[in-house]
């Protein structure tokens, strides 16, 4: 018995399930991007009503994902994913009965937002970081954020075959029915409680108070908003964007496929290389990297091979991010407070994914053009590859506590 036990808690198990949770809830979360088109047209709505619900998502999913970080770092991660998976899903279902808009900002918007927040793969990566050695921390960081895009690899042409096969209906709710998985396979998540000594070290405020008076928390938060505002706005727009250029629905979906297969190589990679060199350069040469890329992409002539390499080079650089910002918040402020302080840098990531989704419907209803949000994803992303250059990467001092 003893053994089983060893066993089902084991980094093995601990790390896989961690991974199956993210394959399955931020690629159910990128299967969404293509309901925007048969949506909107089912309900005679412009693109920017879809766009502002996967905003309010974006929001929502970022403003409470401190709050459901302090709870995972309280009562563990297992609570909180369960009961963020059973509202993802609530949401998933009742989308398609949204017959308004301000049903379709509730259903999709709302619901799903708030449960992302409780099942998204920052509060296990913040898992991780409480379970895994030290010295497998940036490797498993990266395992979970590459298997966060095996979701999108896998979900992106699922939801197209789903979609031509059964119609926007059916796709959500299967959808719904995949995402309840994630309720047994946060099982092994289970953190230990954390010694009394422990508990008493640091408070919720004084570790915000700690983080937000950090320079350079500060400037990893700034550059996490570009990451948002690139990848939601790409996730979310890239079909249309295709579709708007004379290329095929079936391209979006086999891109975004393509860009999560090969993330699984970015995300590994840069976890790899976490534990070789500084994490800031690793962070700086993404967010260059993506901007050099976008800038390419949308001068050429619009083509299925342009954007089939487009989409393999941003996926090196899509969710890589993940790994080093994560490990650095780790080193920074330790692990007692990891999931909400992930989840305070969260935020700015969301509001850079609710500026770039909101922005990308907004405008093209405005100018029939994506150009101006392409050329916003480039300056921000110039701009945060020198923002993380100055980041210190050691831990903060603390005073320590002398015993009366």
């Amino acid at each position: 018995m003893t053994h089983r036990v060893v066993i089902w808690r084991s980094p093995v198990v601990i790390v896989l399930c961690g991974c199956l949770i993210a394959v399955i809830g931020f690629g159910a979360r990128f299967g969404l991007a293509f309901l925007l088109i048969p949506i909107s047209s089912a309900h005679g709505w412009g693109r920017d009503v879809f766009s502002l619900a996967l905003a309010i998502q974006m929001l929502l999913w970022g403003a409470a994902q401190p709050l459901v970080g302090a709870i995972a770092d309280r009562f563990g991660p297992t609570l909180v994913l369960s009961a963020g998976a059973t509202v993802y899903a609530l949401g998933l279902a009742t989308m398609a009965y949204a017959a308004t808009p301000a049903t379709l900002h509730l259903t999709a918007g709302v619901l799903i937002g708030l449960g992302l927040a409780g099942s998204s793969f920052t509060i296990v990566i913040s898992a991780f970081g409480k379970l895994m050695p030290e010295q497998w921390r940036s490797v498993a960081f990266g395992a979970g954020t590459a298997a966060g895009s095996f979701g999108q690899f896998v979900f992106s042409p699922l939801a197209v075959v789903l979609l031509t096969s059964y119609g926007w209906e059916s796709t959500l709710a299967i959808f719904a029915m995949m995402v309840l998985l994630i309720v047994p396979l946060s099982l092994p998540l289970a953190t230990r409680p954390l010694p009394q000594g422990l508990k008493r070290q640091q408070s919720v405020m004084e570790a915000l108070t700690e983080a937000f008076g950090h320079r350079s928390y500060v400037l990893l938060m700034l550059g996490y908003f570009t990451c948002g505002f690139q990848t939601f706005f790409m996730g979310v727009h890239l079909p249309s964007y295709l579709a708007d250029r004379g290329l095929s629905l079936e391209l979006g979906g086999w891109t975004l496929a393509i860009i999560g297969l090969f993330n699984i190589v970015g995300s590994l990679g840069s976890g790899w290389l976490g534990n070789m060199m500084p994490k800031r350069f690793i962070l700086a040469g993404i967010y260059f990297g993506r901007s050099l890329a976008i800038i390419l992409y949308i001068i050429l002539p619009p083509s299925s091979a342009a954007t089939l390499i487009f989409g393999a080079v941003m996926g090196v650089l899509w969710l890589s991010t993940i790994p080093p910002t994560s490990s650095l918040v780790a080193i920074m402020f330790g692990e007692r407070w990891l999931a909400m302080l992930l989840g305070v840098a969260f935020v700015s990531h969301q509001l850079g994914g609710f500026l770039g989704v909101w922005l990308g419907g907004f405008l093209f209803e405005q100018t029939k053009s994506y150009d101006a949000v392409w050329w916003l994803a480039i300056l921000f992303g110039l701009l945060s590859a020198v923002i993380n250059l100055p980041i210190v990467e050691k831990p903060v001092h603390r005073v320590a506590v002398v015993p009366a």
